[in-house]
């Protein structure tokens, strides 16, 4: 693990430790049973049209980039999102790092519910434990992620038991060869590639080139960071990314709409074969 995917890593089991209590697999599908049903994450990534999905993301700031769009609200962004015809949102829930709260999502996810198209919404968070999968489903998520390089196979397992039972999907986060054969051995149907290498901060859009061709042709591939315009998008998408997760770009954007245009113009079906 990088050091400094190590220090929050380590900054989250400090943070959520007063909170932690058993959750069992029963209690959350409960919870998925007396919720209002979210919207299918993983759908929305294989677009009908054989274009390629975005996942437009809230970021406030982050580690690499600093203040991206400092107190910027999460409903406004989303609103934006929504009308820019984004296919999922990702949602930063980490405070410290990130500048999130899961009052973010669930602020956004109870938008959706009343003004569709109901968008499905990521819960961005560094997971550790089934409690922080019982409040994503509770703030109206309909994905987490794992990081796989994160954790250890145990702590997986039980996450990813966790969002089944939930009835949430999830996006396995991977960064390497290795990663893979992680991820695909506990079952992963989403994996995307994180392009930015948390222990330097340089991001190469060639991960994604080299790494999205060794998955399994049914995983859904996602292509993370380091997207900005069309052309970045191309090549990934040629790669066999089926998703591309944007942030900082979408943040900073003055007009999404115009860039997600851009991106699944670049993105379509002749540009790659499915």
């Amino acid at each position: 693990m990088s050091d400094k995917l190590t220090e929050i890593m380590a900054w989250k089991r400090r943070e959520i430790a007063p909170l932690l209590r058993p959750v069992s697999e029963a209690e959350l599908a409960r919870a998925d049973a007396s919720l209002p049903r979210p919207p299918s994450f993983a759908s929305a990534l294989r677009r009908a049209d054989g274009t390629v999905a975005v996942i437009s993301e809230i970021k406030r700031r982050s580690p690499s980039a600093g203040d991206i769009k400092a107190g910027a609200s999460s409903l406004d962004q989303a609103m934006r999102y929504q009308a820019a015809g984004a296919d999922a949102l990702s949602v930063l829930t980490d405070e410290k790092f990130f500048g999130g709260t899961l009052a973010d999502l669930r602020g956004v996810t109870a938008f959706f519910r009343t003004n569709p198209p109901a968008t499905p919404c990521l819960r961005k968070d560094f997971m550790v434990h089934p409690l922080q999968v019982l409040e994503a489903r509770e703030a109206g998520a309909s994905a987490i992620l794992i990081i796989v390089r994160a954790l250890n196979d145990a702590e997986i397992t039980a996450l990813f038991n966790a969002a089944r039972a939930a009835g949430l999907d999830a996006l396995f986060e991977i960064h390497n060869e290795a990663e893979i054969g992680r991820a695909v051995a506990h079952g992963a149907r989403i994996i995307g590639v994180n392009n930015r290498d948390l222990a330097i901060f340089k991001t190469d859009l060639g991960l994604s080139e080299r790494l999205i061709p060794q998955f399994p042709r049914d995983v859904i591939a996602v292509s993370e960071s380091g997207l900005h315009t069309g052309a970045d998008v191309a090549r990934v998408r040629a790669a066999g990314a089926h998703a591309v997760l944007v942030g900082e770009a979408l943040m900073r954007a003055s007009d999404p709409a115009e860039l997600i245009a851009q991106f699944r113009a670049a993105g379509s079906r002749t540009s790659v074969a499915s």
